[in-house]
């Protein structure tokens, strides 16, 4: 009997693997929901109408009921229908994957679902979301010849390449007798950079984890900014602050110059805290990259063999923190 059962099992999968979607398999490109993709099935309210109409059937037998099995046979009728409507409301839908930007650990990566409609049957209350999610959040219509686009959300906790789960589509329109539903699995990825540090210390200068923080030239006075955090005290425009009233909306401005043979600011990996932890180590890095951009000022990138010379831009902290987001998971991904 096992040898009997194993050979079962293994004609029903050779059997159902030829037109069954594999799970692991990624969708690429535009994916129709044809007939091999569509599942239906009664939901709880259509298994209570199946007894419902045996126990008409029943006592129309029973009490031989003209009526009763006229009746019988057109709750039959209706449910039949049901059926068929709920299949083709999901059925030949065309799905195409989106944009999936970068993230934060800690929010929520966006993934935007593309549905087109190019038949002339509208589709109503298609509900969407991850496979695992109690209950579906995310609901759309797609009108004939139409399209519509839902974005799925998904909660971050770690860096790296996230791949989301199976999307699955489901429908019980029109009465909610039967249950129709779809798996789609998308190709596109996310990538969660660290999350940035909150109390990091100021940028360091000269390429040291510590300092003031002051990264331009000294020989060229330029003029006069407003204060930024990190700022030396030392640069502050004492003069000037004197002349700002604060009744009148005076604030601390910093002196700005041009020229010289400043400090570069370099932020690297290795000159951090040994005794920190290698996530804290890459979120203050990740500040330290934010809070550079924020404040206009090139800066040099190391991580461990990695090296970028100085710069600034979204091209050269795209770069870096996808360089801090994969540091040490480069075989995994």
């Amino acid at each position: 009997m096992p040898g009997v059962s194993g050979g079962f099992r293994s004609w029903l999968r050779r059997t159902t693997g030829k037109w069954l979607p594999r799970r692991g398999t990624l969708d690429t490109g535009e994916v129709v929901l044809s007939q091999r993709r569509v599942f239906i099935l009664p939901t709880r309210a259509g298994i209570g109408y199946a007894v419902l109409l045996l126990v008409l059937l029943i006592g129309s037998i029973n009490y031989t009921l003209g009526l009763g099995f006229a009746l019988t046979f057109l709750a039959l009728s209706c449910a039949l229908v049901d059926m068929v409507f709920t299949y083709r409301n999901l059925a030949h839908l065309a799905l195409q994957q989106g944009r999936a930007p970068n993230v934060f650990a800690g929010q929520e990566a966006q993934f935007e679902l593309h549905l087109a409609n190019r038949t002339g049957l509208a589709r109503y209350a298609v509900w969407i979301d991850f496979q695992g999610v109690p209950e579906p959040r995310h609901v759309t219509d797609v009108q004939a010849h139409g399209s519509a686009s839902v974005l799925l959300g998904v909660a971050t906790s770690a860096r790296g390449w996230l791949q989301p789960e199976r999307v699955v589509l489901s429908t019980r329109f029109p009465l909610g007798l039967f249950r129709a539903w779809s798996y789609w699995r998308p190709a596109t990825r996310a990538l969660v950079y660290p999350r940035p540090e909150e109390a990091a210390p100021p940028l360091p200068a000269s390429g040291n984890a510590v300092g003031s923080g002051r990264v331009a030239g000294s020989d060229d006075f330029a003029g006069a900014r407003s204060y930024q955090a990190g700022d030396s005290l030392r640069q502050l425009a004492w003069r000037q602050i004197a002349r700002l009233d604060p009744a009148l909306g005076g604030q601390l401005v910093t002196k700005h110059f041009e020229g010289g043979a400043g400090n570069e600011l370099v932020l690297d990996f290795a000159l951090l805290p040994a005794h920190l932890d290698l996530e804290l180590r890459l979120s203050r890095m990740t500040r330290w990259v934010l809070d550079a951009e924020q404040r206009a000022l090139p800066y040099a990138f190391r991580l461990g063999a990695l090296r970028y010379d100085a710069g600034h831009g979204a091209a050269h902290q795209a770069a870096c923190l996808r360089a801090l987001a994969l540091y040490g998971l480069e075989e995994a991904a």
